[in-house]
């Protein structure tokens, strides 16, 4: 078993034993962690395709009413929907734990292309962007200061390559932030219902990484009332609002990647 496995397989029994204390916390700040935290462990010890991913993310903590009876309090339903679901979060743990120490572990592989699991061996972090300027320039400086360098394709020789040619050329990072940005408007034909979106590049870009990296090397920051693009589960999406908040669930994100930043840098 690699290093890295193992330090997984050691959160992920550190994390079955917090599920009691999360029974009264349902929507926290401490359960919303716990979820990410598991997730990234298991993705860490099985793989970002495995099956073990894909079960635990379909797992239900919430009670979901298809109408809303007026006078009717669903807060009873809500929290045994809660309570089951870490039950159930609880069992498929220990199942996975169960399976290491019966059956050990695979060799890390990233994404099915036979892609080696990324390795934090770079300070090179990608910044994907539209026209919203501001933002790419507030994201690029949070970086900075967290000691690592941003790469941002419009600063890069484009030495004759298409877009893509220059993406490749630039994609040696080990994360990648994806801004999405109120840039462009869209809907469905003949529809009147349009939203504001992310320019296409951006969308584009955000599943190159997510193929080249996988999902956990990959996170989005939305800013303003912008749509999010549904195909891409499991991604990491933050909202850049606040003066410090988004700037430490960033850190957070970089910390669960493998990478050594510390949140005090930039507050």
């Amino acid at each position: 078993m690699q290093d890295r496995q193992a330090k997984a397989v050691l959160k992920l029994r550190s994390l079955l034993d917090e599920i009691p204390s999360l029974r009264q916390q349902r929507g926290s700040e401490q359960f919303n962690k716990w979820h990410r935290d598991t997730r990234v462990a298991i993705t860490r010890t099985f793989g970002e395709d495995s099956e073990h991913v894909k079960e635990f993310l379909e797992i239900q903590y919430a009670y979901e009413a298809f109408a809303v009876i007026a006078g009717k309090d669903y807060s009873h339903e809500d929290q045994q929907a809660h309570e089951s679901g870490l039950s159930s979060a609880s069992a498929m743990l220990k199942s996975m734990l169960e399976e290491v120490d019966e059956y050990g572990l695979e060799p890390e592989v990233d994404n099915g292309r036979g892609q080696p699991a990324v390795d934090v061996q770079t300070d090179r972090i990608f910044i994907v962007h539209g026209r919203d300027e501001g933002a790419r320039e507030e994201v690029a400086r949070v970086i900075e200061k967290l000691g690592k360098e941003p790469v941002i394709l419009a600063e890069q020789a484009s030495a004759g390559n298409t877009i893509i040619e220059k993406v490749e050329r630039n994609a040696d990072v080990g994360f990648a932030i994806v801004l999405l940005t109120p840039d462009d408007e869209g809907g469905l034909k003949d529809s009147d219902d349009i939203r504001s979106r992310a320019r296409q590049n951006v969308i584009f870009e955000l599943g190159f990484f997510i193929g080249r990296l996988g999902r956990g090397h990959v996170c989005a920051l939305t800013k303003g009332d912008v749509e999010i693009p549904s195909d891409y589960s499991g991604v990491v999406y933050i909202e850049m609002g606040g003066q410090h908040e988004w700037r430490i669930r960033l850190v957070r994100e970089l910390k669960a990647a493998g990478y050594d930043v510390d949140a005090n840098e930039i507050i």
